[in-house]
Parts: structure tokens; C-alpha cells; sequence
């Protein structure tokens, strides 16, 4: 029962109902779980293959830079 009361606390706290923090707090942690496997999968890649280029070049090929 302590759980629960510290969730309803929790809720009270963040001004939102049970149900909705849950639903976001839920969502934000898996949300940082994949960024996080993702990150480990690039440096992962990385260190296979250790060379960089400069930003300008991969924004431009993502279409977010300016073209020459």
C-alpha cells in the first residue's frame, strides 16, 4: 500500500491524475532506454571504424545544411 500512496502523492505533486503519470513517466523512460541503446549502437560503430566528418557534411546530407 506504501507504493500506491506514493504514487498518488507523486500525482498530486506533478498536478496531473494517476493514470497520466504513469502514461508519461512510462513513456519518457522508454523513450530514454532506446536513445540510450542507440547511442551504445553508434559508438559501438564507431569504434569499429573510428573516422569523423565534419558537421556541415552530415547535415547536408540530411538536407538541414546549405549547399555549395
Amino acid at each position: 500500500m506504501k507504493k500506491k500512496s506514493f504514487l498518488d502523492n507523486m500525482a498530486k505533486f506533478e498536478g496531473k491524475s494517476l493514470s497520466e503519470l504513469l502514461k508519461t513517466t512510462t513513456l519518457s523512460s522508454l523513450e530514454d532506454a532506446y536513445d540510450a541503446q542507440i547511442g551504445d549502437a553508434a559508438y559501438d560503430e564507431y569504434l569499429k571504424n573510428p573516422q569523423s566528418r565534419p558537421l556541415s557534411e552530415s547535415l547536408e546530407e540530411y538536407g538541414l545544411g546549405e549547399s555549395e
